[in-house]
């Protein structure tokens, strides 16, 4: 296959890997061709420019800002994106030939793009989507649905639809909620295309000393929460969380990531005067990993009202390093029936504030911990690997 993945992110191979980078390599690793054309904020490069990275090219497109920004922001550059991708492609890659263009979403607004590119290149598209947008802004309570902004995006969501040959969910759920909710689409062209990394066999601590280095007490179980701190996380659930475990000397938080919402955290353990919660900005990969090594359980934190069942990536890297998860979510999302079913931690309903701390400190006092997170990594092993993704790609367009 010649692969031509249009990325929202990418990070350089220093900066670190992703689910992205990890499937953008296993297909060049299977003997694809592979090009991604990526949308670059502003605050990383002044200008476009086409490397070589992991062994292939990757086109960096100066588009603006996206990430930890506000919504005002966030908003015109994910407005200038298609139109600055759309300038970057034909500049630098028009001599090139594709038979699939590997998309994901957010943002919906990249149907215009992914649909000129189809044109332009006379191939197909693939859609891998990571999240139901705008229902999950409603839900949130950002925007109204009866909104002109609710119903642009709507239509920009319809588009989405149109322009992909194949729509790949995360989930059942997540696929059974797009078919339900867009009767009109093909469920032939929708199917499963789980979140999935590539796997090491590395998972025992090094020197490291995470509990030296940031002061932690050694007898204390440590709970990670990794990744984005944005609205969808809920980030009030961890507020009121810490403040109610502030007493509790055998539990520890750490918080590693950005996030519009990191604030909070912060805000909350110096206003409150608390010893056993630290929030950290991001580190290197390496760095984090050897941390996740070294913790005790993964946190899985999403908003209650969601309606929409979101799939956060984050569980793979506690799964993949044996740590037992404990997931604090919404109702319809089904991590809990994958957490229930491989018995590798617990599930909570995020509404319930009270039922949260109690399975913190249930499991802070559990001997069970070392068995789940090794059922967590036989799961992952068995259902979650890259390879998995690249088999799904290459059913459809490896001819």
């Amino acid at each position: 296959m010649r692969v031509l993945y249009i990325a929202t992110s990418f990070p350089e191979p220093a900066k670190g890997s992703t689910i992205y980078t990890d499937l953008a390599e296993a297909l060049r690793k299977s003997g694809h061709d592979i090009t991604v054309a990526v949308s670059e904020q502003i605050r990383n490069k002044k200008r476009t420019v086409m490397n070589t990275e992991r062994g292939f090219d990757v086109l960096r497109i100066v588009t603006g800002n996206y990430y930890d920004v506000g919504l005002i922001e966030k908003g015109i550059t994910t407005l200038k994106i298609p139109i600055l991708m759309r300038q970057g492609i034909k500049k630098f890659l028009r001599n090139k030939k594709f038979d699939v263009i590997l998309f994901e979403a957010p943002p919906v607004t990249n149907a215009d793009l992914v649909g000129w590119a189809k044109k332009y290149f006379n191939c197909s598209a693939y859609l891998m989507l990571k999240d139901i947008f705008p229902q999950n802004t409603v839900d949130l309570g950002i925007i109204k649905r009866k909104s002109l902004l609710f119903r642009y995006f709507k239509a920009k969501e319809k588009k989405l639809y149109q322009t992909a040959n194949y729509i790949g969910c995360m989930s059942p759920a997540n696929m059974q909620y797009v078919l339900n909710n867009n009767p009109w689409l093909d469920s032939d062209k929708v199917e499963l295309f789980p979140n999935t990394k590539k796997i090491t066999n590395d998972i025992e601590p090094n020197e490291f000393q995470m509990r030296e280095r940031y002061g932690i007490p050694k007898e204390a179980c440590v709970f990670l929460f990794g990744g984005n701190m944005g609205r969808p996380q809920c980030i009030d659930l961890l507020c009121n969380a810490v403040k109610k475990c502030k007493d509790e000397v055998r539990i520890y938080f750490l918080f590693i990531g950005r996030g519009t919402d990191r604030y909070k955290l912060e805000q909350t353990i110096v206003k409150n005067d608390i010893k056993n919660a630290l929030v950290i900005e991001n580190l290197p990969r390496d760095e984090y990993e050897q941390i996740i090594k070294e913790c005790d359980v993964g946190l899985i934190v999403l908003d209650p009202r969601f309606t929409i069942p979101n799939y956060p990536s984050r569980i793979l890297s506690y799964m993949e390093y044996a740590k037992p998860v404990l997931a604090a979510t919404d109702n319809v999302t089904d991590i809990k029936e994958l957490i229930e079913d491989a018995q590798f931690g617990e599930w909570v309903w995020s509404g319930d504030i009270d039922g949260v701390v109690n399975k913190i400190k249930e499991m802070a006092r559990s001997k069970e911990l070392v068995k789940q997170g090794k059922n967590g990594r036989k799961y992952i092993e068995d259902n979650f690997r890259v390879e998995n993704s690249v088999d799904i790609l290459e059913k459809h367009f490896n001819s």
